[in-house]
């Protein structure tokens, strides 16, 4: 089962990784003081599909190509297990154990992401992060 998340274009130091996934739609967001991220004008909202034999080494770029100099993530899943990526920290959730997420989360918040970006309730769309 394929897995599909979001990439944020600007996150990355080297864009590369996006050859490498399907890109399923492209949106672009202006960034305002709830981002947080005031070196930034856009986002850049890739929606990607992960081939599931190809999900921990997609995973693996990600986080060796995410921004180091900023606090980013990247996240795909599917219905079995959800991949939340940071720099260098790759966190792999079996998904019938949401307790799984408070790691995520409280990693998330030491590196400085705001903590309402990390709510991995099912009921938050990717777009609404």
């Amino acid at each position: 089962m394929d897995f599909t998340g979001v990439i944020i274009e600007e996150s990355l130091e080297n864009p590369s990784v996006l050859k490498k996934v399907s890109i399923l739609k492209t949106g672009v967001e202006k960034v305002t003081e709830k981002h947080k991220t005031p070196h930034l004008q856009q986002w850049t909202m890739h929606t990607i599909s992960v081939a599931e034999d190809k999900a921990e080494e997609i995973a693996q770029e990600v986080s060796n190509s995410l921004d180091i100099q900023h606090a980013w993530y990247a996240d795909f899943k599917n219905d079995a297990f959800h991949y939340v990526i940071f720099k260098n920290k790759v966190f792999k959730v079996d998904r019938s154990r949401p307790s799984q997420y408070e790691a995520v989360v409280a990693y998330g918040v030491s590196k400085g992401i705001p903590d309402y970006q990390l709510d991995f309730s099912p009921d938050i769309k990717e777009w609404e992060r």
